[in-house]
């Protein structure tokens, strides 16, 4: 069944439909995954996946060769080089580089190319690291950026206003979502970048398998970060493609947030694990507090379901089933 846009100051070319070509790019990675399974579970079974080694998106001339053949009518720009603190301070060049290419050449081989619409996934970290809590839409580029990320935020920035420009400029219908903190099956349990959720499943999961006294927590543990299980982004993601199309940015979360410190008490419940937690005040914080205003998407209709608990369950079991690729 088509679904109708609304809201919109672009009337779309064409209805999102089952039989709409869609390309989801970086469709293996925690966010494209979901945003796949979501698909295949509303009945899109017209999606054109490309791994890595098939497409190099970081390449002008290979991203305008695939949508010279391929001709999709609907985009997903899931792809993205992501990490936690760890990785965002040591590999900047990286984050900056590729993310910029990535976004660059989708969004403009899209538009010249002919795409009906384009979805693009921002990130939370696009905000000022002082921002109003929660932080409304319109808190962006108003004050300096957490230095932690600052270069992912930098190239997610640029990719909101790339999308802002073509809609602007060239009439292209571009739209843009900024999740919260995400988490789900498929997550990244690598500890040398991983973010903090899977980080300290994985390491009290170790911790428990080795009968260790206690596990270390960066930092304070005060900071407050708000967590939305993938599927429920997925869901938003598809909700707002099909009924969503303005330049305004639209944040995605839960509304709620937890201090680090109560996540690692509530992942320690999870993994079932009797240690003491220790929190090593040397190392880094990051942003004092992350949570979004989420009232916009609210107000179009969409609300998350899935609570933190019952996500982390999920998320925990997914790790135990796959623990043997990080093993070594």
């Amino acid at each position: 069944m088509a679904i109708e846009s609304e809201s919109s100051d672009i009337a779309p070319a064409a209805r999102l439909s089952p039989e709409s070509r869609i390309f989801v790019a970086g469709h293996r990675g925690l966010v494209g995954s979901a945003i796949v399974r979501r698909l295949q579970a509303g009945g899109f079974n017209n999606l054109l996946l490309r791994s890595r080694r098939e497409l190099d998106l970081t390449s002008q001339a290979a991203v305008d060769a695939f949508f010279e053949t391929e001709q999709p009518e609907y985009v997903v720009l899931a792809a993205a080089k992501v990490g936690g603190i760890r990785a965002n301070n040591t590999y900047p060049a990286e984050f900056i580089r590729d993310n910029l290419a990535m976004q660059t050449n989708v969004i403009h081989s899209a538009w010249a190319h002919g795409t009906n619409k384009l979805l693009f996934l921002g990130s939370s970290c696009i905000y000022p690291k002082h921002a109003p809590q929660p932080m409304p839409e319109d808190s962006l580029l108003t004050g300096p950026l957490e230095p932690t990320n600052e270069w992912y935020a930098v190239a997610k920035i640029a990719g909101i206003k790339m999308c802002q420009a073509y809609r602007k400029q060239y009439g292209f219908d571009a739209i843009s979502l900024m999740p919260t903190n995400l988490y789900g099956p498929g997550d990244n349990f690598d500890l040398k970048n991983s973010h903090v959720l899977p980080a300290l499943l994985r390491r009290i999961h170790e911790a428990k398998q080795a009968q260790q006294p206690e596990v270390v927590v960066w930092g304070s543990g005060t900071p407050r970060r708000e967590f939305l299980h993938v599927d429920d982004l997925a869901d938003a993601a598809v909700t707002l493609m099909a009924n969503y199309s303005r330049p305004e940015i639209v944040n995605v979360g839960v509304g709620e947030d937890i201090s680090i410190l109560e996540l690692a008490e509530l992942v320690r419940d999870v993994v079932g694990y009797e240690g003491k937690l220790v929190l090593d005040r040397d190392k880094p914080d990051g942003t004092p507090r992350k949570l979004l205003d989420v009232s916009r998407i609210n107000d179009i209709g969409w609300r998350a379901r899935i609570s933190l608990k019952d996500g982390i369950e999920e998320t925990y079991r997914w790790f135990l089933d796959h623990q043997d690729q990080y093993r070594g």
